[in-house]
């Protein structure tokens, strides 16, 4: 059954308001060094054809075999999305036709899948979250790949994807905005680079999604759906939908009516066309594949895989917040990613973890992103945002010559003890050295002293800044404030 979320994005059409029905099946390309059902190898960017056996190019009596890594794949996946594993389940051929398709079949599950029923919780930019239910999952091979732009008469077929082992996803329809659709792929992306079951990189298309959308008046029953077909980004599934749903309000608001079918996603022109009318299940002529027997899956192999799986980001996040007193939303900014999970906790360890997650997800961040760099290519590592971090607890840095430190590592990638050293910005604790500094800004401003003790208290900002000026930022903030307060009373 379909759960309604708990607060619908409703659409002003012109003749009333419009809500949205979404669902989506997400097709995970299985993280596997060989394809579903053959032992040609994955590698993405290879020479076309390249990577395909005689099985993948439906050469006559070759039988398939069951890739055990891909089983295992797909049911860690499930175990992660907290669903139903089935111990039986069956594999199907789905009869169509395409150039690339060699075998004129594809071998998918259908009504006996090996994941059944789950669910997933996501987290929304007002705080709220839903959780979206999970139909199944099953696994397929993929067709390969027709190049329409190679040659001006001929098509080219490409078949190193022919085979390669898919996880088709399917939600409920249960996401009533763009917006809850893009945290659903968000989420579920990250969950699959969690487990290591899929890597989740849609501009490779290891990861792609099919967008089912209709529109309905509120508290109606599901209108007649559309299926925007191989959108490959977060951004553009997003887009679709926004799309998609104006299109389908304005027909209905004319008095016209919405055809089942299949349709394509045009960025450029911000844009859904038909691609074909939508297909039903008896339309592929689905039969269970005559050389695969029935999968039986033992239970004990499924409870092995359930004992060696990660920590969850859902898991993760609950765990942050109450080990090391994050907000739930700097927590779930640091376990978008594992490997921003793993970071922020090798420079929390034994520090303030409140600071150290600001200077994560801050100036660390903000360094990944205007370089160019990733966690694992970045030249800052976990040791030196901890001694950047030990530096500013010890007084040696304020909160201002740290961020100057920082910006020179990210210039020289030295460590922060070095640069203190050798840039001399160690910060001034020195009473006397402040009480030096505050005695030549009172006497250079001596008029201004005066209206301070006449009641303006508004310009002790303006000695502030000045005396951190001639101890040329390097005073300590509080020291300053102390000792001015004293001094300029008289």
């Amino acid at each position: 059954m379909a759960r309604e979320s708990a607060a619908a994005t409703v659409i002003e059409g012109a003749t009333g308001p419009w809500e949205m029905v979404i669902g989506l099946e997400v097709h995970a390309q299985v993280v596997s060094v060989s394809k579903l059902f053959s032992g040609a190898p994955t590698v993405f960017g290879a020479e076309p054809n390249t990577q395909v056996s005689l099985i993948d190019a439906g050469f006559p009596g070759m039988l398939p075999v069951i890739n055990e890594v891909c089983i295992a794949q797909a049911v860690r996946t499930g175990l992660g999305l907290q669903a139903q594993i089935n111990l039986h389940s069956v594999f199907d051929r789905k009869n169509y036709f395409y150039a690339d398709l060699p075998q004129g079949y594809q071998i998918s599950q259908y009504l006996q899948p090996i994941v059944g029923m789950g669910s997933m919780i996501i987290d929304l930019a007002d705080g709220t979250s839903r959780t979206v239910g999970i139909t199944r999952l099953h696994l397929e091979q993929d067709a390969g790949k027709s190049l329409h732009d190679q040659h001006p008469s001929l098509s080219y077929i490409d078949l190193n994807r022919a085979g390669i082992a898919l996880m088709e996803i399917v939600s409920e329809p249960d996401m009533r905005s763009a917006e809850e659709a893009g945290a659903y792929v968000k989420k579920l992306r990250t969950i699959l680079r969690y487990l290591g079951t899929c890597d989740g990189n849609m501009e490779e298309g290891s990861m792609r999604a099919d967008v089912n959308v209709s529109v309905r008046r509120p508290g109606e029953p599901y209108g007649t759906r559309c299926e925007i077909k191989n959108v490959n980004s977060v951004r553009y599934v997003m887009q679709a939908i926004e799309v998609e749903a104006r299109r389908q309000i304005d027909i209905l608001e004319a008095g016209g009516k919405i055809a089942q079918e299949t349709r394509l996603f045009d960025p450029g022109r911000g844009e859904t066309r038909s691609m074909r009318s939508k297909e039903e299940a008896h339309d592929y002529r689905y039969f269970p594949d005559p050389d695969l027997l029935p999968l039986i899956l033992d239970p004990a192999f499924v409870e092995a895989l359930k004992a060696d799986l990660p920590e969850l980001p859902d898991a993760k996040k609950a765990r942050f917040v109450a080990d090391y007193g994050l907000s739930p939303y700097d927590a779930g900014v640091l376990v978008a990613d594992r490997a921003s999970a793993d970071f922020y906790e090798a420079v929390a360890k034994g520090r303030d973890a409140r600071l150290a997650a600001n200077w994560v997800t801050g100036d660390f961040f903000a360094s990944l992103n205007s370089q160019g760099w990733t966690i694992e290519t970045s030249p800052i590592t976990a040791d030196h945002l901890r001694e950047l971090i030990d530096l500013i607890t010890d007084g040696t840095l304020s909160g201002r010559l740290a961020k100057e430190v920082f910006e020179v590592m990210v210039e020289t990638h030295q460590a922060p003890g070095q640069i203190v050293e050798e840039r001399g910005l160690r910060q001034v604790t020195d009473t006397g050295a402040i009480e030096a500094a505050i005695t030549a800004v009172m006497g250079a401003n001596a008029d201004k002293v005066a209206q301070y003790r006449s009641g303006k208290d508004k310009l002790f900002g303006f000695f502030v800044g000045q005396v951190m000026k001639q101890t040329e930022g390097k005073a300590n903030p509080a020291a300053v404030n102390e000792l001015l307060l004293t001094m300029l009373k008289g």
